[in-house]
Formats: C-alpha cells, sequence, structure tokens
C-alpha cells in the first residue's frame, strides 16, 4: 500500500452516486483512510449491494438524503446522467462542499454546469480516473484500482482555485496522481487513447464469424477485451465526444489507408518500418 498524504481535517463524509466499479473503489479507498462514505443508488437492492461489498457505510435511494452534510460528492455516473445528479446534489449542500465526478469526458459536462447553475460551477470540478476495468458492478471494486493512477482534473475557467486545490487533496486520498488540463484538451486526448481504441476493440470483436469463435487466441482476446464494456455507458461517451471521436477516427481511417496500399504494392521493408516504430511506441508507453 503505497504512502498517502495526510488525510485533510475537512475530510470527514463522502456521498457516491453511482456505486459501481469505479464509484465503489473510490469508495472503498476512502473508508480505508477512515472517511464516511454514502452510497446513492435508485434501487435498494443496489445500496444493500454497496453495504455488502464493503463500499459504503450507508445508502440511500433519495439523492438528498445521500448527499446532505457531506464534505465531498463524487457523482459515479454515466456521463450522460452527471449534470442532472450535480445540480441535484448541489440543492442540499453548504457553500464550501465539493462535488467532483469520474466521467471520461469533460468538455459538455463542464460547460453545462456553468452554463445552468453558478452556484453549481463554483464547487464542481471535473475529474476523470484513467482506471477502471470491463467488468462492471461493485463486486469487482478494490481500495487499490486508483493507486499510482492517473486523475485527470479539468476545471472550468471560472473555478475558484480552492476548489481546484481542495479537489487535489481529495483525490491524492484515493491514491491518484492528479494531472490537470483542459476539458477540450482531456477529450481530444482521450479520443485518441480510449475512445476510439474502445471503437476499434469493438470493430474487431464483430468482424469474425461463428466458424472462426473457435480459432480465437490471446491475440484477439488481449485487442478485443474491452468490447466486453457497458454498450450503454459507451453509447453516452460517443455522444458526448463525438465531434473529437469523428476526428480521430478521420485519423484512424487515413492511417489504415496508408496501410493497405503499402501491403497492396508490395513494399515489405517500408511494412517492416512501420510495425519498427509501432512496436517501439508501445513498449515506450510501458
Amino acid at each position: 500500500m503505497q504512502t498517502l498524504p495526510e488525510k485533510p481535517a475537512w475530510l470527514r463524509r463522502v456521498s457516491i452516486l453511482g456505486v459501481g466499479l469505479l464509484g465503489g473503489s473510490v469508495a472503498m479507498a476512502l473508508r480505508r483512510r477512515g472517511v464516511h462514505v454514502v452510497g446513492y443508488s435508485r434501487r435498494e437492492s443496489s445500496c444493500r449491494a454497496a453495504i455488502e461489498a464493503g463500499a459504503v457505510d450507508e445508502g440511500f435511494t433519495e439523492i438528498a438524503a445521500a448527499c446532505r452534510g457531506s464534505d465531498v460528492v463524487v457523482v459515479a455516473s454515466p456521463v450522460d446522467k452527471i449534470v442532472e445528479l450535480a445540480i441535484a446534489a448541489d440543492r442540499v449542500l453548504g457553500d464550501d462542499a465539493l462535488i467532483t465526478d469520474v466521467g471520461s469526458t469533460k468538455a459538455r459536462i463542464v460547460a453545462e454546469i456553468e452554463a445552468q447553475s453558478p452556484s453549481l460551477a463554483r464547487k464542481f470540478v471535473a475529474a476523470h480516473p484513467i482506471a477502471g476495468s470491463e467488468k462492471t458492478g461493485v463486486e469487482n471494486a478494490t481500495a487499490t484500482l486508483l493507486e499510482g493512477k492517473l486523475v485527470i482534473m479539468t476545471p472550468g475557467d471560472h473555478t475558484p482555485a480552492a476548489a481546484v486545490d481542495r479537489a487535489g487533496a481529495f483525490w491524492m486520498q484515493t491514491g491518484g496522481d492528479i494531472l490537470s488540463m483542459s476539458p477540450e484538451q482531456h477529450d481530444q486526448r482521450l479520443a485518441a487513447v480510449s475512445h476510439v481504441p474502445h471503437l476499434v476493440s469493438s470493430l474487431l470483436a464483430g468482424l469474425i464469424d461463428d466458424e472462426c469463435v473457435p480459432l480465437v487466441g490471446s491475440g484477439w482476446r488481449d485487442m478485443t477485451r474491452v468490447a466486453a464494456g457497458d454498450p450503454t455507458m459507451w453509447t453516452a461517451i460517443c455522444v458526448h465526444n463525438r465531434e473529437a471521436i469523428l476526428g480521430q477516427l478521420d485519423h484512424f481511417s487515413d492511417a489504415l489507408g496508408s496501410l493497405r496500399e503499402m501491403l497492396a504494392r508490395g513494399d515489405m521493408a517500408a511494412l517492416k518500418s512501420w510495425l519498427d516504430d509501432a512496436k517501439a511506441r508501445k513498449e515506450a508507453s510501458e
């Protein structure tokens, strides 16, 4: 277990809106630090599952009851629900409370919050922990999921510096390493390293027919692993980050065309150089 900064004196009670894999892992990491964690889910059965998994101390099916009196609210829902839940939480929180999230798109969320709720914009600091799995549910959550992982914070143009500092201190309690950038930078870069790769993985998974299935090996399984992710969640991500994803898909299409041309003209020297470059880039990222 890594050594974490001392827990801030103000961090006593945290609400997690959506106690699945990522929300549950944040909750477990915080409970390990002595924070009282409250969960919210629409279903009573999900609240019970979160308590039984050791993710939260209490569970509520009403947002107001779950958030009232909390120092921090973490919205861990699909990206198309984050603004709605953050606004609902803001109604019962004190002025010094922090609201943050775990969504993998940022620009649309930050823009909508700034446009709809000046009160919320003063306490909302958008964040995206680069951690997770194709698996879902609190039963797959772990207290160490965020240890050593990047947590990207993307404050808006009018986010108070004090709120940003508080968000950084909060996320460090989960074991995350903080990196800040603009919401637009985040969405462009995540389209390249996460969103389009997920779509390509799904494309590869759908290319084979039934006769090929018995022949798949570890390479195909590795390349298609993330295609097992929640389709509803990924549809929302694609809607939110559509323009950046389209741009990256155009880039991918051009690169695929260049690869096809190399093969069509039999330029094996160019192909070998291309493979060498890809191998070096992969090894440099490890």
